[in-house]
């Protein structure tokens, strides 16, 4: 149900997008996903429905889908000669068992990973008693590290299995890349390496759940122009279902988001040159990074209200309170997006004064030539009243 509910929202904003707001209107990825025509009521089933996706998904756009049952995904386009113009010819389609097999490994990875390291290294474990007694606070951090990291597995297996299976099918195809190697990462729901990689909590989101981020991204972010990061978690934490920790989770994420976004904004530009401060840079923000992020998660990991409330006093809510600070004391700057949504605001203003005004000249003009009418018959009235 989760999928089907994406994928019937993210199909009603394509159809949006095409058919009623004008392409000047549009962001580069709405305008490259909008649909022009309703699809017809078999199309419409078969992407809802069809068998590659109606378990695990995971989430594709209905123009990619349909591109894909149509046979267009090989297609590519090459400019005429006067630049306008676009050629289209079809390339041989590519393979996908190469793509499928290293999907496969890393299931099979993922797998084992989860079935020897996760049963011994428990998330609840954070939240022992005797542990909280008497473990140090470097042994609590790097606990709560390990045993995150051990929790990941199970969506790395799942979120792969699924990716492997519309590979199988000839879905998922994005192009060629620039050495002309097939690129198969089209619907891919995850990207591990950047995952565990992340130095900076947007990286970390990214790279998680990809297409979940991009349909939060299309029906929610890109369509609000209050507070577009908090709505758009806790639109996250309502679709993700009803237990108390993804609410802890997701409303905890909206701080972490915005502190490290002020953090980021304010002080990266220091780091940037030489390349070893740059360095430094990278290892110390990788460290705060998932530490950020394993102590956001753990509620979304044990659900119920009271452990994670536990876990979160056993840490007496520093980075909670950490947050708040950085954003109290650190100047938030205005985002790109804010911006372009304040000079489209200023922009249509401009126009509807313009128009205003054109009307007003208009209107004034045909009072004019009303009266000028008026004074003229009034005129030939007298001449021939004398004659």
């Amino acid at each position: 149900m989760m999928i089907i509910t994406q994928k019937i929202t993210s199909l009603a904003c394509e159809i949006h997008d095409g058919m009623f707001r004008k392409d000047e209107e549009l962001t580069s990825s709405q305008r490259d996903l909008a649909v022009r025509r309703m699809p017809s009521l078999l199309e419409y089933l078969s992407y809802n429905c069809n068998f590659m996706g109606i378990l695990a998904g995971p989430l594709c756009s209905y123009k990619d889908y349909i591109t894909f049952i149509e046979g267009r995904s090989y297609h590519m386009t090459q400019a005429g000669e006067n630049g306008k113009e676009e050629t289209q010819y079809e390339r041989t389609e590519p393979s996908p068992n190469t793509a499928v097999i290293q999907k496969l490994l890393i299931c099979g990875l993922s797998l084992l990973f989860h079935l020897t390291i996760c049963t011994t290294l428990p998330v609840e474990y954070n939240i022992d008693e005797h542990f909280q007694a008497t473990a140090s606070w470097p042994t609590k951090i790097i606990y709560l590290y390990i045993s995150l990291l051990a929790a990941r597995p199970k969506y790395y297996f799942a979120w792969t299995l699924a990716d492997a299976i519309n590979n199988a099918a000839g879905f998922g195809f994005r192009g060629y890349d620039k050495n002309g190697a097939a690129r198969w990462d089209l619907i891919s729901n995850l990207r591990i390496q950047q995952i565990e990689m992340s130095t900076s909590f947007k990286m970390f989101l990214d790279n998680w759940n990809i297409q979940t981020a991009l349909w939060l991204k299309r029906v929610c972010y890109e369509r609000t122009s209050f507070s577009p990061t908090i709505q758009t978690f806790i639109l996250s934490a309502i679709w993700h279902g009803v237990y108390p920790g993804y609410y802890l989770t997701f409303l905890t994420g909206v701080l972490m988001t915005l502190a490290a976004r002020a953090m980021r904004n304010n002080f990266r530009h220091y780091f940037i040159e030489p390349s070893q401060l740059k360095l430094f840079y990278d290892v110390i923000t990788w460290i705060v990074t998932q530490v950020a992020i394993s102590y956001t998660v753990v509620p979304f990991v044990l659900l119920s209200i009271k452990p994670s409330f536990m876990f979160y006093s056993s840490w007496y809510y520093c980075l909670h309170i950490l947050g708040i600070l950085v954003l109290l004391l650190l100047p938030v700057k205005q985002t790109q997006r804010r911006k372009n949504t304040h000079e489209n605001i200023q922009l249509s203003q401009s126009k509807k004064f313009d128009e205003g005004e054109n009307s007003l000249g208009q209107n004034s003009f045909s009072t004019t030539n009303n009266v000028c009418n008026q004074n003229q018959e009034i005129a030939s009235r007298h001449s021939s009243l004398k004659q």
